[in-house]
């Protein structure tokens, strides 16, 4: 009786090649898993008076780099004396270039301290809601407060702009950005209108729960 034996052949394998694309396969997934926040603000956001990497925004990524490694990145659109207006003007250009998932909204104050029409001032919080919406993005508002020498009822009329546009456009909202911040003057600036430095954390806190809620 014969018997037959198959021996198996085994073919080479690069066992470096295959390691470098694994490891290439594993950093362009995280690539594409990664969302791009997108902050829309005044002074408050830029960093006005203190230095950059001081920021709220800057400590943002920081966080977002030890909670979610690799994950999210901030682009900071902030500029001083930044109105909804102006904003209007130049968010279109921004979510074409960094196609945000998350675009966080911090103005409005400046079109306060100008006087203008609280309805106006919503009518431009939503267009910059809608077009957010319109990019596949989701926005957040965060409110903002004037102090009461404006009018009681001006004061008034402004801060529900926020919580309006919230609810008739179903986006999340920190109701008030400066909560713990705005009338103590050890966390302010000498002008006694921007965060100082050591105010920024909390500046981060008060905004990061609803952040995060975008991220999830």
């Amino acid at each position: 009786m014969k018997f037959s034996v198959k021996i198996p052949v085994f073919q080479p394998v690069n066992i470096l090649g295959t390691t470098l694309v694994m490891t290439l396969s594993l950093l362009l997934s995280q690539v594409a898993s990664a969302k791009t926040i997108l902050i829309l603000g005044d002074s408050i956001s830029a960093g006005y008076g203190i230095n950059v990497e001081q920021g709220w925004v800057a400590r943002l990524q920081q966080r977002l780099n030890q909670k979610y490694p690799k994950q999210h990145q901030v682009i900071n659109a902030s500029v001083s004396g930044e109105t909804t207006s102006g904003a209007l003007a130049r968010l279109p250009k921004l979510l074409t270039t960094y196609k945000p998932q998350v675009v966080v909204i911090e103005l409005g104050g400046n079109d306060a301290l100008r006087g203008q029409p609280p309805a106006g001032i919503q009518s431009n919080l939503t267009r910059l809601v809608n077009l957010t919406k319109n990019a596949k993005a989701e926005p957040l508002l965060l409110g903002m407060k004037i102090p009461p020498n404006y009018g009681s009822a001006y004061s008034k009329a402004f801060e529900q702009t926020f919580s309006s546009v919230a609810k008739t456009q179903q986006v999340k909202l920190v109701p008030f950005f400066l909560q713990g911040i705005a009338g103590n003057n050890k966390l302010m600036q000498r002008d006694l209108v921007h965060p100082a430095a050591s105010a920024q954390t909390r500046l981060l806190d008060n905004a990061w729960p609803q952040i995060e809620k975008t991220l999830k």
